[in-house]
């Protein structure tokens, strides 16, 4: 057993990394899932209004939705016994996840195809479910993987779907619903003007103070029965400095501090689930022995070197691109249905990559 809890820095290193790549998916496609929580929230009937609100992630939600896909084929190849092991036993659960972000995908895509007030309508159904079902499920599916669950000698997922919506999981679920859609509501007040822009802000101050309460209560209750790091202690209390830190900064019009202060929040409470579960993967609830460890659910040396050299080279040249795409459309958008601002500049990039290739 000591053998399967003493990782090499390699294997280490990588788990850290997969934190950082599902870190920074919460962060940035939480406030995306916020925003179509707020199709319902602050729609009030009005079609224009509600393609007002979508318009804010228009240009970035599929860029953010990219750090999850990395985020699982990193698992993938550096920890082939934990993808095996979550993807199998967690089946159904991520079958359902997938086919919602798919639909959202399609949400996306079709709303503006037709003018048609029913059409547009319809979609924004399914934008609303778009946002606040991934968010359940993501909450759902990460408190059962870092509480733990039964798994047998051959590393199968014995816990059946049902058993998977235990009261900590539907905790961790009602959690990350209310902390993407404080973190959306308050990424409007960023990018909206006028009436919209007030709403939002009313409405944040409403969110903060449910989102204190039960994200205290599932932090406080993972690290107390479940965490394996007494050191989370620390990103706990960073997490609900900051969430305190938005109430203030939202009647001060602080709107970008308190911006930062969720996406920090999100960052602190994900480095608390990930910090305690190490150095673990997937613990078994019924034996520890069957566990799924950093140690012994990881790819061989060589891999997890080429690895991190692909890591070292790429990486910092995505998140200089994902950077420069949110300056771009750094501007708050009107209720107007002209062009997003900014996207004259994309569509001169795209003009000029198609006359470059469709040259003889």
């Amino acid at each position: 057993m000591d053998a399967m809890l003493d990782p090499t820095a390699l294997q280490t290193l990588w788990f850290a990394i997969i934190a950082f790549f599902f870190t920074g998916y919460f962060v940035l496609e939480g406030f995306d899932f916020g925003v179509q929580m707020n199709v319902a929230a602050l729609g009030r009937g009005s079609t224009a209004r509600r393609g007002t609100i979508l318009r804010t992630i228009g240009p970035v939600w599929d860029g953010n939705e990219v750090w999850v896909i990395t985020g699982g084929a990193a698992i993938f190849a550096a920890f082939p016994e934990w993808y095996a092991t979550l993807f199998s036993g967690f089946y159904l659960a991520l079958l359902l996840l997938l086919l919602v972000l798919i639909v959202r995908v399609c949400a996306f895509k079709y709303r503006d195809k037709q003018d048609s007030p029913r059409w547009k309508n319809s979609w924004d159904v399914i934008h609303v479910i778009g946002g606040f079902a991934p968010a359940l499920l993501w909450g759902v599916a990460f408190s059962n993987i870092v509480a733990g669950v039964g798994i047998d000698r051959n590393h199968w997922v014995t816990t059946s779907l049902l058993g998977l919506l235990n009261p900590f999981a539907l905790l961790g679920g009602l959690t990350f619903v209310l902390l993407f859609w404080l973190h959306g509501t308050l990424y409007l007040t960023l990018k909206t003007e006028g009436e919209l822009r007030e709403d939002a802000h009313r409405l944040a101050g409403i969110l903060v103070w449910p989102t204190i309460v039960v994200g205290a209560a599932y932090l406080l209750w993972f690290q107390l029965a479940h965490s394996h790091q007494a050191w989370t202690w620390a990103s706990i209390a960073v997490a609900a400095l900051a969430l305190i830190a938005v109430v203030p900064l939202a009647r001060m019009r602080r709107e970008g501090w308190a911006f930062a202060a969720t996406s920090l929040a999100i960052a602190a409470a994900a480095i608390t689930l990930f910090g305690g579960l190490f150095p673990f993967v997937m613990p078994a609830s019924n034996d520890l022995a069957n566990s799924l460890t950093v140690a012994n659910a990881s790819s061989t040396a060589t891999t997890l070197t080429v690895m991190t050299w692909a890591f070292v080279i790429i990486m910092p040249l995505v998140l200089a691109y994902q950077g420069w795409t949110y300056w771009v459309f750094r501007h708050r958008v009107s209720g107007d249905e002209g062009p997003v601002p900014g996207s004259g500049l994309v569509e001169k990039a795209r003009r000029g990559y198609r006359q470059a290739f469709e040259q003889d």
